[in-house]
């Protein structure tokens, strides 16, 4: 009996080496396991700022699995032919199109982007200037065959998502000089945001936007009454209204699967620019004195 009591001890610390051991070779490895893939998930989750046209309709009644999975295909190849960059509502671009009725056979327009919309290979936006006097539109489909370049020549967000209310804004709002040399944006710094506030023109308007939350709008100067009948028409429950937000946003199992396959094309591509831009650099000819 005291020969067993004198053991007990040495068997507890050889019990307690045993459970570290095990711990070391089973616990570990999960828990970095589930670390890299929170911090895949995050990635993955940030594309939908990036590539907003790959989510489905939201609506059940439209969505279709396999008209989802082949648009989603064309999309990418449409991608490994013309470089589709990173911009928002609000960021100046200049597109430039095939055109067989113009000078040189294309042509190029420069404007301030109002408006993204739709999803799929229906994705469009809407870029406005103003020329010889009058404001003008143009809308693009994002996967149009004809479009040969996409210039983003300023990165910026605005206070609001849409900015259609452009169209009934002072001129110096949206008049952006053809010529504009593209302003370059640092690798890694967040997007920046324009707190600028839109002046309007008097009534008559394209919509009732005191009936909206607008942030980046000047005070109306409408009458009491208009405010008042916008304030019985408001519906702010619908921010906490869940089962809407349920059936409006798509869920993050159907993102992470739809961004699964544009995360592997996007480094596809990423490793095929570099690799082309250092043949590039290579193969430049050099002066001849």
């Amino acid at each position: 009996m005291a020969a067993l009591v004198r053991l007990l001890p040495k068997l507890a610390i050889a019990n307690v080496n045993v459970l570290k051991r095990t711990c070391e070779v089973k616990i570990c490895p999960i828990i970095e396991t589930s670390f890299h893939q929170c911090r895949r998930i995050t990635n993955l989750i940030d594309y939908r700022l990036f590539y907003p046209e790959f989510l489905p309709n939201p609506d059940m009644s439209r969505r279709h699995k396999v008209r989802e999975k082949l648009e989603r295909m064309d999309m990418l190849k449409r991608r490994t032919v013309l470089e589709i960059p990173e911009f928002y509502v609000g960021s100046i671009l200049a597109v430039t199109v095939s055109d067989p009725n113009a000078p040189g056979k294309k042509s190029r327009f420069v404007g301030i982007c109002i408006q993204r919309g739709e999803h799929g290979l229906r994705a469009f936006f809407i870029l406005r200037n103003r020329i010889d006097g009058h404001g003008v539109e143009l809308k693009y489909d994002l996967y149009n065959p004809t479009i040969q370049t996409i210039e983003v020549l300023k990165l910026e967000k605005r206070l609001d998502d849409d900015l259609t209310y452009l169209r009934d804004a002072l001129p110096e709002y949206y008049t952006i000089p053809f010529d504009l040399e593209p302003i370059p944006h640092p690798k890694g710094t967040p997007v920046p945001l324009n707190p600028i506030k839109v002046k309007l023109k008097p009534r008559p308007w394209d919509a009732r936007y005191e009936r909206m939350d607008l942030q980046g709008v000047q005070d109306l100067g409408l009458p009491e009454r208009f405010y008042k009948r916008a304030k019985q028409l408001a519906t702010p429950w619908e921010k906490y209204d869940l089962m809407k937000q349920y059936r409006t946003h798509i869920h993050e199992e159907d993102q992470m699967e739809i961004f699964s396959e544009v995360d592997e094309h996007h480094q596809q591509m990423v490793d095929t620019r570099r690799t082309a831009r250092k043949q590039r650099v290579i193969e430049r000819p050099k002066k001849t004195a």
